[in-house]
């Protein structure tokens, strides 16, 4: 593993290459990267970026977000089977036809959508900035937010948008986390605060000292008093948690029908070293997209990075 993680190292610097990784990645993925974030972080790094050549260790449509806003450089995905479940429950047919059901509606959808999914809507936005970005428009401005269900009736708790309209998706590894099994890790650790991601299912949500993005856990983690945390969301953050707070217990919170100590993304684990290794050599797989899609779907992204530079997000 060593010789590898040497190799793409060298090989990044032969080739002028940047090198972006999310969070819910592997340890040893966020340690060869030059930036590691949330979606909406990598989508603002994208923008800064001067290389001509991007590897984005993320799923698929984080590859998508960066080559619309960089049309002119490569961007890579080490392995192109790396979706993601919330993007896959919004698929576009159903969703255009959604969308014309609702005419005279504002459409936000979560940056975890397709670039066809983007181009059909107005704002796109990330877990970090959809609470501010629909709270900053006006009351009566009728909404339709997808496709994230849980992220989207968290929202409607937050700024009383009872008639805000939800797409019915979700992600899987949000989906799995159980009051039960939180209830569990806090009779174990009952002082450990608990840190839960707005994807998570309402009950769980009540639950938890805190509520936000991978990023604002990530922050509350280096800020809080607390020595001990029980984490329910992917547990790839977990490895930044640790680094920025080594003196701290993380936890992470099972998903319900398994004995298994984590709740992983599969999507996220395809991307190995040794895949990055051969995507930067090899430079593909390349992530393309057309256009005229790009040009309908960069819209949205825009108007979002505009948006949240404007709340000061």
């Amino acid at each position: 593993m060593e010789h590898i993680l040497k190799s793409i190292k060298q090989l990044k610097q032969e080739k002028s290459a940047t090198i972006l990784a999310h969070y819910y990645t592997t340890p040893q993925i966020q340690d060869a990267a030059d930036y590691i974030g949330d979606s909406l972080a990598l989508a603002q790094e994208a923008v800064k970026l001067q290389n001509d050549l991007i590897v984005m260790c993320g799923v698929h449509f984080m590859g998508e977000t960066v080559k619309i806003l960089a049309p002119h450089k490569k961007v890579l995905l080490p392995d192109m089977n790396a979706s993601c479940s919330l993007a896959e429950s919004c698929e576009y047919g159903k969703f255009k036809q959604f969308v014309d059901e609702h005419r005279g509606y504002t459409v936000i959808s979560y940056v975890n959508t397709s670039a066809a999914v983007k181009s059909l809507t107005d704002i796109c936005c990330t877990s970090s900035n959809a609470l501010p970005i629909v709270k900053s428009l006006p009351r009566n401005e009728k909404i339709l937010f997808a496709p994230d269900r849980n992220l989207g009736d968290y929202i409607k708790s937050q700024t009383g948008r009872d008639d805000m309209v939800v797409w019915d998706g979700a992600c899987h590894v949000h989906e799995q986390f159980s009051v039960e099994k939180i209830v569990e890790l806090k009779r174990q650790f009952p002082n450990a605060k608990v840190l839960a991601h707005p994807e998570c299912k309402k009950p769980v949500l009540i639950l938890a000292d805190e509520v936000g993005s991978t990023a604002a856990l990530l922050k509350y983690s280096q800020a809080s008093s607390s020595k001990e945390f029980i984490v329910a969301t992917e547990p790839g953050i977990i490895h930044q948690m640790k680094r920025n707070s080594p003196q701290k217990i993380f936890i992470p919170v099972p998903p319900v029908d398994s004995t298994c100590g984590c709740n992983d993304c599969e999507f996220m684990k395809l991307i190995t070293p040794e895949k990055l290794y051969l995507s930067l050599k090899n430079e593909c797989p390349e992530v393309l997209v057309e256009e005229g899609l790009r040009v309908k779907a960069e819209k949205s992204i825009v108007r979002m990075l505009e948006m949240s530079k404007k709340l000061g997000l």
